[in-house]
Protein backbone atom coordinates (compact mmCIF):
# COMPACT_ATOMS: atom_id res chain seq x y z
CA UNK A 1 0.00 0.00 0.00
CA UNK A 2 2.69 2.34 0.79
CA UNK A 3 3.98 2.49 -3.16
CA UNK A 4 0.89 4.21 -4.01
CA UNK A 5 1.21 6.94 -1.70
CA UNK A 6 1.64 10.14 -3.00
CA UNK A 7 3.05 13.42 -1.46
CA UNK A 8 2.90 17.02 -2.81
CA UNK A 9 2.94 20.17 -1.66
CA UNK A 10 0.15 22.39 -2.90
CA UNK A 11 0.10 25.31 -0.78
CA UNK A 12 3.89 27.11 -1.68
CA UNK A 13 2.75 30.09 0.09
CA UNK A 14 5.02 29.34 3.41
CA UNK A 15 3.40 29.22 6.68
CA UNK A 16 5.42 30.98 9.88
CA UNK A 17 2.90 28.35 11.58
CA UNK A 18 0.66 26.69 9.61
CA UNK A 19 -2.17 24.85 11.56
CA UNK A 20 -5.57 23.33 12.25
CA UNK A 21 -6.56 22.73 8.80
CA UNK A 22 -10.22 21.99 7.97
CA UNK A 23 -11.94 20.85 4.55
CA UNK A 24 -14.89 23.24 4.10
CA UNK A 25 -16.91 21.41 1.93
CA UNK A 26 -19.57 23.66 1.12
CA UNK A 27 -16.62 26.01 -0.24
CA UNK A 28 -14.42 22.96 -1.66
CA UNK A 29 -11.66 24.82 -0.35
CA UNK A 30 -9.18 23.96 2.92
CA UNK A 31 -9.54 26.50 5.83
CA UNK A 32 -6.43 26.94 8.12
CA UNK A 33 -4.56 29.63 10.38
CA UNK A 34 -0.70 30.94 10.36
CA UNK A 35 -0.72 31.94 13.71
CA UNK A 36 2.77 33.75 14.43
CA UNK A 37 1.81 35.78 11.20
CA UNK A 38 -2.18 36.20 12.67
CA UNK A 39 -4.10 35.30 9.38
CA UNK A 40 -6.75 32.79 8.30
CA UNK A 41 -6.29 31.53 4.77
CA UNK A 42 -8.49 29.81 2.40
CA UNK A 43 -6.78 27.72 -0.23
CA UNK A 44 -9.15 26.60 -3.06
CA UNK A 45 -7.65 23.62 -5.04
CA UNK A 46 -9.63 24.58 -8.16
CA UNK A 47 -7.95 28.26 -8.88
CA UNK A 48 -4.87 27.36 -6.67
CA UNK A 49 -5.45 31.07 -5.16
CA UNK A 50 -4.64 31.68 -1.45
CA UNK A 51 -6.71 34.13 0.10
CA UNK A 52 -6.50 35.81 4.15
CA UNK A 53 -7.56 37.32 6.71
CA UNK A 54 -5.20 39.38 8.98
CA UNK A 55 -6.47 39.42 12.88
CA UNK A 56 -5.37 42.01 15.67
CA UNK A 57 -3.54 38.75 17.52
CA UNK A 58 -1.96 34.97 17.29
CA UNK A 59 -4.91 33.23 15.86
CA UNK A 60 -4.63 29.11 17.25
CA UNK A 61 -7.37 27.47 15.76
CA UNK A 62 -10.60 27.78 13.01
CA UNK A 63 -13.50 25.93 12.83
CA UNK A 64 -16.92 26.34 10.47
CA UNK A 65 -20.10 27.97 11.92
CA UNK A 66 -23.30 26.31 10.73
CA UNK A 67 -24.78 29.60 9.80
CA UNK A 68 -21.89 30.42 7.58
CA UNK A 69 -18.20 32.14 8.15
CA UNK A 70 -16.30 31.06 10.77
CA UNK A 71 -15.42 30.64 14.69
CA UNK A 72 -11.84 31.61 15.96
CA UNK A 73 -9.97 31.20 18.82
CA UNK A 74 -7.37 34.11 18.90
CA UNK A 75 -5.13 35.44 21.91
CA UNK A 76 -7.12 34.56 24.57
CA UNK A 77 -10.08 34.78 23.28
CA UNK A 78 -13.18 33.02 21.22
CA UNK A 79 -14.99 35.05 18.28
CA UNK A 80 -16.43 34.72 14.97
CA UNK A 81 -15.00 35.81 11.37
CA UNK A 82 -17.16 36.72 8.89
CA UNK A 83 -15.30 35.56 6.00
CA UNK A 84 -16.99 38.50 3.43
CA UNK A 85 -16.60 41.18 6.09
CA UNK A 86 -13.20 39.92 7.45
CA UNK A 87 -15.53 41.77 10.64
CA UNK A 88 -14.13 39.95 13.70
CA UNK A 89 -16.50 39.67 16.68
CA UNK A 90 -15.42 38.89 20.12
CA UNK A 91 -17.75 36.52 21.70
CA UNK A 92 -15.83 36.02 25.00
CA UNK A 93 -12.32 37.09 26.53
CA UNK A 94 -10.46 34.39 28.99
CA UNK A 95 -7.00 33.99 30.69
CA UNK A 96 -7.02 38.09 31.43
CA UNK A 97 -4.53 37.31 34.39
CA UNK A 98 -2.24 35.74 31.77
CA UNK A 99 -1.35 37.68 29.57
CA UNK A 100 1.52 35.58 28.14
CA UNK A 101 -1.23 32.78 27.18
CA UNK A 102 -3.21 32.14 23.85
CA UNK A 103 -5.00 30.23 22.20
CA UNK A 104 -4.12 27.24 20.14
CA UNK A 105 -5.85 24.52 18.44
CA UNK A 106 -9.63 23.76 18.14
CA UNK A 107 -11.83 21.25 16.90
CA UNK A 108 -15.77 21.13 17.03
CA UNK A 109 -17.62 18.01 18.63
CA UNK A 110 -20.39 15.78 17.05
CA UNK A 111 -22.69 18.78 18.95
CA UNK A 112 -21.80 21.69 17.44
CA UNK A 113 -19.86 22.71 20.77
CA UNK A 114 -16.57 24.47 20.10
CA UNK A 115 -13.08 23.13 22.10
CA UNK A 116 -9.70 25.01 22.36
CA UNK A 117 -6.97 24.69 24.30
CA UNK A 118 -4.27 27.76 25.71
CA UNK A 119 -0.53 27.58 26.25
CA UNK A 120 1.99 30.00 27.46
CA UNK A 121 4.02 31.47 24.93
CA UNK A 122 7.64 31.41 24.98
CA UNK A 123 9.81 33.85 27.06
CA UNK A 124 13.15 32.98 25.42
CA UNK A 125 13.59 30.34 21.90
CA UNK A 126 12.82 26.64 23.71
CA UNK A 127 11.85 28.61 27.39
CA UNK A 128 8.14 28.57 28.20
CA UNK A 129 5.57 28.41 31.43
CA UNK A 130 4.71 24.51 31.79
CA UNK A 131 1.27 23.77 32.39
CA UNK A 132 -0.02 27.44 32.14
CA UNK A 133 -3.11 26.55 29.41
CA UNK A 134 -6.55 24.93 29.99
CA UNK A 135 -8.73 23.67 27.47
CA UNK A 136 -12.16 25.18 27.58
CA UNK A 137 -15.55 24.29 25.60
CA UNK A 138 -17.57 27.11 23.72
CA UNK A 139 -21.35 25.66 23.79
CA UNK A 140 -23.89 27.33 21.06
CA UNK A 141 -25.28 29.59 23.74
CA UNK A 142 -21.63 31.26 23.79
CA UNK A 143 -21.21 29.88 27.54
CA UNK A 144 -18.10 28.48 28.44
CA UNK A 145 -16.74 25.78 30.72
CA UNK A 146 -13.27 24.63 30.90
CA UNK A 147 -12.68 20.75 30.75
CA UNK A 148 -9.08 20.45 31.37
CA UNK A 149 -6.06 22.92 33.44
CA UNK A 150 -2.51 22.84 33.93
CA UNK A 151 -2.33 21.64 30.06
CA UNK A 152 1.03 22.57 28.18
CA UNK A 153 0.17 22.82 24.65
CA UNK A 154 -3.10 21.35 23.14
CA UNK A 155 -3.08 20.01 20.00
CA UNK A 156 -4.87 16.95 18.12
CA UNK A 157 -8.67 17.25 19.41
CA UNK A 158 -10.87 14.74 18.07
CA UNK A 159 -13.87 12.23 18.91
CA UNK A 160 -14.32 8.43 18.22
CA UNK A 161 -16.79 7.82 15.59
CA UNK A 162 -19.35 6.56 18.47
CA UNK A 163 -18.80 9.65 19.77
CA UNK A 164 -17.96 7.93 22.85
CA UNK A 165 -14.24 9.04 23.64
CA UNK A 166 -12.60 12.16 23.21
CA UNK A 167 -8.71 12.87 21.96
CA UNK A 168 -6.23 14.92 23.36
CA UNK A 169 -2.89 15.95 22.39
CA UNK A 170 -0.50 17.76 24.92
CA UNK A 171 2.44 18.20 22.99
CA UNK A 172 5.31 18.74 25.63
CA UNK A 173 4.07 15.33 27.14
CA UNK A 174 4.75 13.52 23.56
CA UNK A 175 1.50 11.75 24.69
CA UNK A 176 -2.46 11.01 23.25
CA UNK A 177 -4.95 10.87 25.67
CA UNK A 178 -7.99 9.14 25.53
CA UNK A 179 -11.19 10.14 27.70
CA UNK A 180 -14.74 9.25 27.85
CA UNK A 181 -17.05 11.78 26.51
CA UNK A 182 -20.59 12.01 27.22
CA UNK A 183 -21.66 13.64 23.90
CA UNK A 184 -25.20 14.84 25.63
CA UNK A 185 -23.67 17.37 28.07
CA UNK A 186 -20.43 17.69 26.25
CA UNK A 187 -18.33 16.96 29.54
CA UNK A 188 -14.96 15.26 29.21
CA UNK A 189 -15.09 12.01 31.59
CA UNK A 190 -11.91 9.87 33.54
CA UNK A 191 -9.01 9.47 31.14
CA UNK A 192 -9.09 5.55 29.65
CA UNK A 193 -5.96 5.53 27.80
CA UNK A 194 -2.22 7.20 27.30
CA UNK A 195 -0.53 6.72 24.20
CA UNK A 196 3.40 8.07 24.21
CA UNK A 197 4.16 9.19 20.71
CA UNK A 198 7.85 10.44 19.29
CA UNK A 199 7.26 14.80 18.51
CA UNK A 200 6.64 15.29 15.07
CA UNK A 201 7.85 17.98 13.00
CA UNK A 202 4.38 18.61 11.23
CA UNK A 203 1.85 20.91 12.77
CA UNK A 204 -1.94 19.30 12.13
CA UNK A 205 -3.72 17.53 9.26
CA UNK A 206 -7.11 16.73 7.98
CA UNK A 207 -8.52 14.92 5.73
CA UNK A 208 -10.92 16.34 2.81
CA UNK A 209 -10.96 16.42 -0.64
CA UNK A 210 -14.73 15.59 -2.92
CA UNK A 211 -14.51 11.55 -1.12
CA UNK A 212 -12.49 12.84 2.26
CA UNK A 213 -9.44 10.50 1.14
CA UNK A 214 -7.01 13.25 0.85
CA UNK A 215 -4.75 14.34 4.00
CA UNK A 216 -3.51 17.78 3.86
CA UNK A 217 -0.69 18.50 6.66
CA UNK A 218 0.01 21.80 7.49
CA UNK A 219 4.02 22.64 9.00
CA UNK A 220 5.71 25.71 10.30
CA UNK A 221 9.14 27.22 9.42
CA UNK A 222 9.57 29.81 12.34
CA UNK A 223 12.51 28.63 15.11
CA UNK A 224 14.29 26.81 12.61
CA UNK A 225 18.08 28.33 11.58
CA UNK A 226 19.15 29.37 8.07
CA UNK A 227 21.28 25.97 8.19
CA UNK A 228 18.23 23.61 8.83
CA UNK A 229 16.07 25.49 6.42
CA UNK A 230 18.32 24.72 4.14
CA UNK A 231 18.18 21.19 4.46
CA UNK A 232 14.36 21.68 4.86
CA UNK A 233 13.67 23.88 1.67
CA UNK A 234 9.31 22.83 2.44
CA UNK A 235 8.88 23.81 5.98
CA UNK A 236 6.10 25.93 6.23
CA UNK A 237 4.22 24.77 3.19
CA UNK A 238 0.81 22.65 2.88
CA UNK A 239 1.06 19.28 2.11
CA UNK A 240 -1.59 16.97 0.10
CA UNK A 241 -1.33 12.79 0.94
CA UNK A 242 -3.22 10.64 -1.21
CA UNK A 243 -3.31 6.73 -1.96
CA UNK A 244 -3.49 6.16 2.25
CA UNK A 245 -6.24 3.41 1.70
CA UNK A 246 -8.50 5.41 4.84
CA UNK A 247 -10.84 8.26 4.72
CA UNK A 248 -11.95 11.04 7.40
CA UNK A 249 -15.25 12.18 7.70
CA UNK A 250 -16.44 15.76 7.03
CA UNK A 251 -16.09 18.51 9.67
CA UNK A 252 -18.22 19.29 12.58
CA UNK A 253 -20.16 22.67 12.27
CA UNK A 254 -20.14 25.07 15.71
CA UNK A 255 -23.89 25.24 16.22
CA UNK A 256 -24.73 29.50 16.32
Amino acid sequence: MSSSIKIESVVKEKNRMGECPVWEERENALIYVDINSQKVCRWSPLTNEVQSVSVDARVGSVALRQCGGYVIALGTRFAFLDWDTQIVTTILELEQDKPNNRFNDGKVDPKGRFFAGTMAEETAPGVRARRQGALYTLFPDHSVIKQLDQVDISNGLDWSPDHRTFFHIDSLAYAVHAFSYDVHTGKIGKRIQTVRLPTPRITSCCFGGKDYSEMYVTSAYDGLDEATLAKEPHAGEIFKITGLGVKGIPQNFYAA
